[in-house]
C-alpha cells in the first residue's frame, strides 16, 4: 500500500484541446448533429421526482437508528444525490429551460440543489464554464488537482485516501486555485439552501440533515457511482485527456459517461449524447474508453503509472508562441 506513483509531474502539452477540432470536423461531415442541440424536456420532471424522493426519505428515515441511516445513505441516498449532482451539471448547461432562459435554469438548479444539503449549483455553473472553455489550462480548470494534492496522495494508500476524501477537494479546490467574486445568485442559492436546511432540522430533526449531507459525501467518495470523477479526465493512456464510459450507470447519470461526446457538444443534452456516437462512430472508435467505474477506481489506486499527476495540463497557445 506504500508504493509510490512513477509520475512526478503532469503531462504538459502545447496543443489546442481536441474537442474543438473534432467538433468542427463532425459538424462539417454530419451537419444533422445540430438537430440534437437544445434542452431535455424530460429533465424537469425527472429532477423533481428525485427531489421529492429524498423529501419522502426524510419522513421514512427520521426515527431510524444510526446504523440504518448510514446503510441507506450509502446504498440508496447517495445514488439519488449523485444523480441530482449530475442533473445539476445538465442544468448548468441550460438543459432544463434552454439557453434563452438562463435565469430559469439557475433557479431550477437551486430546486435540484436542496437535497444536497450545501449550496453549490450557481457556483458550480461559474467554474464549470471555465472547465469547458479552458480545459486543462492551469488554475482556470478547477478539475485539475493541485501540486499539493498530487504530492500528498502519491502512494497506493494515498490514492485510496484521496478517493475517500475527494468530496472535500472537489468542493474546496476552486476557491484555492481560482477564487472568483461572489455573485448575487450565489447568495440567493445560499439563502434558499440554508432556509431548507433549517426547515429540515425543525421538522425532521438534525439527524435528517446529517442524512442528506452524508448522502452527498458518499456520492462523491468511495462509491461505484463516483467513478466518473476519475474516469472523465485522468490519463489512463498517454496522450488522451478525456474518456467516455459506456456502461449501465449512464442510465442513472444522465449519460454523463459519454464524456468525449459531451465536451465535443456541450449544447446537446445527456439524453441525446448516445445519438452523437451513433451518427459519427468513426470519430470515437480510436479513443480509449471505460466500461467499469469500479475498474477505473481499482486501476487508479493500484497502477503506479496512474495518480493525481496523470493529468494533461495545457500551456495556452498564446503563451507557447
Amino acid at each position: 500500500m506504500g508504493q509510490r506513483v512513477s509520475r512526478t509531474d503532469f503531462e504538459w502539452v502545447q496543443n489546442e484541446q481536441p474537442h474543438i477540432g473534432r467538433r468542427d470536423a463532425m459538424l462539417k461531415k454530419y451537419p444533422e448533429i445540430k438537430r440534437l442541440f437544445g434542452p431535455d424536456q424530460s429533465l424537469k420532471l425527472t429532477v423533481s421526482a428525485l427531489v421529492v424522493t429524498q423529501l419522502i426519505m426524510l419522513h421514512v428515515m427520521q426515527h431510524q437508528s444510526w446504523k440504518i441511516i448510514l446503510l441507506v445513505a450509502y446504498i440508496f441516498g447517495s445514488v439519488i444525490n449523485h444523480s441530482l449532482m449530475v442533473a445539476s451539471h445538465e442544468i448548468v448547461h441550460n438543459m432544463a429551460f434552454g439557453h434563452s432562459r438562463p435565469l430559469a435554469n439557475r433557479y431550477f438548479g437551486m430546486w435540484c440543489n436542496i437535497p444536497i444539503g450545501v449550496p453549490f449549483s450557481v457556483t458550480y455553473k461559474k467554474y464549470h464554464t471555465l472547465h469547458h472553455k479552458y480545459l486543462a489550462e492551469g488554475s482556470l480548470d478547477h478539475d485539475i488537482p493541485t501540486v499539493f494534492e498530487a504530492k500528498m496522495f502519491s502512494t497506493t494508500f494515498g490514492k485510496f485516501a484521496f478517493l475517500i476524501l475527494q468530496p472535500i477537494f472537489f468542493v474546496l479546490r476552486p476557491f484555492f486555485v481560482n477564487p472568483m467574486p461572489i455573485q448575487k445568485l450565489e447568495i440567493i442559492n445560499a439563502v434558499v439552501q440554508v432556509t431548507f436546511d433549517v426547515l429540515v432540522t425543525t421538522v425532521f430533526g438534525w439527524k435528517m440533515l446529517f442524512y442528506l449531507l452524508i448522502c452527498s459525501f458518499f456520492a462523491l467518495s468511495l462509491h461505484p457511482i463516483s467513478g466518473h470523477l476519475i474516469a472523465d479526465h485522468y490519463m489512463f493512456k498517454k496522450g488522451f485527456e478525456t474518456y467516455s464510459y459506456y456502461g449501465p450507470l449512464n442510465k442513472i447519470h444522465f449519460n454523463v459517461g459519454y464524456h468525449n461526446e459531451h465536451h465535443d457538444f456541450p449544447a446537446i443534452a445527456g439524453r441525446r449524447l448516445p445519438e452523437v456516437k451513433k451518427l459519427a462512430p468513426e470519430f470515437y472508435e480510436t479513443i480509449p474508453y471505460h466500461t467499469s467505474y469500479i475498474r477505473v477506481m481499482y486501476d487508479f489506486v493500484r497502477d503506479p503509472t496512474v495518480g493525481l499527476y496523470a493529468r494533461i495540463k495545457r500551456i495556452p497557445l498564446k503563451k507557447a508562441d
